[in-house]
């Protein structure tokens, strides 16, 4: 899964489970450090240790995972480059360095600087409570609310698989950054990889027919995509970066989700705020 890395960072890397590892991070002449389990450590060439025992990445060695991860070519993932990822086999990976503008328009990324690569995990049955709780009157739309790194994706999946499994409708999975479908999906689920959410809702509406558009990361500027949706009488999973029930979207999802840690239900509010189930 982490091929693309350096000898020296894929030789750390082999010394610990990778069931356990969700982050690793990457920072040009400073310690590698890696979120085993929940909690970061620092990684050494035989695997966790002590601070001044871990291993400093160069920048070269940063550089060549960007090129690596790329598929060799720079230039064929030039527009993830510009959002600031790059997703290869389904594992994300930030970058930071530095951003060249022209025009008030971000035109490339020069001199990577730090990697957060984040290792997607798929765990069958995590949203097993969530669907229970939601979904007994049937199907509605449900928003997933957490801190970055809580579990969002992984739950957005398996919401998925078990829509598909005991409901049998279409889902079209909108994975705008290749890393929601990492996993299974469903054997009634459909993927649009790549596409921004404008599109990949407007089309997937009219082209695939779905009962249930699942997708990550939702932002302000996606919220007319799924009203459009929800009035066309779609029903949309998404996950977003949000703490309060205030801030979510006004009559866009009947059942919102407010994990408590990496995956675990804290509350879940009805469309009025209400917590229920």
């Amino acid at each position: 899964m982490l091929e693309f890395l350096p000898p020296r960072l894929l030789g750390c890397v082999r010394h610990v489970n990778l069931h356990l590892l969700y982050e690793l991070r990457i920072r040009a002449g400073k310690p590698l450090s890696a979120n085993l389990g929940g909690k970061f450590v620092f990684l050494g060439e035989h695997g966790p240790c002590r601070k001044n025992a871990a291993l400093l990445p160069t920048a070269e060695e940063i550089e060549d995972t960007v090129f690596q991860a790329s598929g060799r070519s720079l230039y064929a993932v030039e527009n993830e480059l510009k959002q600031g990822f790059l997703t290869a086999d389904g594992v994300r990976i930030g970058i930071a360095g530095s951003y060249v503008y022209e025009n008030g328009s971000v035109l490339a990324v020069r001199s990577f600087t730090s990697l957060c690569i984040r290792i997607p995990h798929e765990i069958l049955g995590c949203a097993r409570e969530i669907y229970e709780k939601c979904f007994s009157a049937g199907l509605c739309s449900l928003l997933v609310m957490a801190p970055p790194g809580e579990g969002k994706t992984t739950v957005l999946r398996d919401l998925s698989r078990l829509v598909c499994e005991n409901m049998g409708c279409n889902v079209l999975v909108c994975d705008e950054r290749g890393e929601l479908s990492a996993g299974d999906l469903g054997e009634t689920s459909d993927c649009m990889k790549f596409a921004d959410k404008l599109t990949a809702f407007t089309a997937g509406v009219r082209a695939m027919r779905p009962d249930l558009i699942v997708t990550d990361e939702l932002l302000p500027c996606d919220y007319p995509a799924v009203e459009r949706a929800v009035r066309a009488g779609v029903h949309v999973f998404a996950s977003a970066h949000l703490l309060r029930f205030c801030d979510v979207p006004k009559g866009l999802f009947a059942r919102c989700i407010l994990l408590d840690g990496l995956g675990h239900v804290g509350s879940i509010f009805n469309e009025e705020g209400e917590i229920c189930g």
